[in-house]
């Protein structure tokens, strides 16, 4: 993602741990763009479809990408991707699971519930970092769709 681009990164993410470490990365990694962390399912959902807590949030307008743990609090991470892409209004989001399940079920469920990438978070801090670090730099470059459905 350019970093002139507006694109906001909703990061869905429950161990704080977790997100303070991967927001610190993906700077590291040349992300520039707003990152939104929320630590439960509903919290992304409430986000995404601007309710709840997110009514009116200014963050919630214009395009978005997921950083998406399977293992939430309230909607688990498949719940939230089932939501999200089974409504007309969300279904483009572009959604990147991030996750510390490496299972290949577990893998083959997150494609076939709808997300766009799978990574898994590895256990070992520098191995960590650099993953992270290396996906700021994959997001750097990639584009999502500029229409805001909801």
């Amino acid at each position: 993602m350019e970093q002139n681009q507006t694109i906001k990164i909703l990061l869905v993410e429950d161990d704080p741990g977790h997100s303070v470490l991967i927001q610190k990365n993906l700077r590291r990694g040349g992300i520039a763009n707003d990152i939104i962390p929320v630590d439960d399912g509903q919290k992304a959902v409430d986000f995404l479809f601007k309710q709840g807590a997110f009514a009116g949030d200014p963050r919630t307008a214009g395009p978005i990408l997921v950083l998406l743990d399977l293992n939430l609090p309230i909607l688990d991470g498949y719940q939230v991707l089932s939501i999200i892409k089974n409504d007309e209004r969300t279904k483009h989001i572009p959604i990147i699971v991030l996750t510390t399940t490496d299972n290949t079920h577990e893998v083959a469920r997150g494609y076939n519930s709808g997300c766009n990438m799978y990574l898994t978070k590895p256990v070992e801090y520098s191995q960590f970092s650099e993953a992270i670090r290396n996906l700021g730099l994959f997001l750097s470059i990639i584009k999502v769709p500029n229409k805001t459905y909801v």
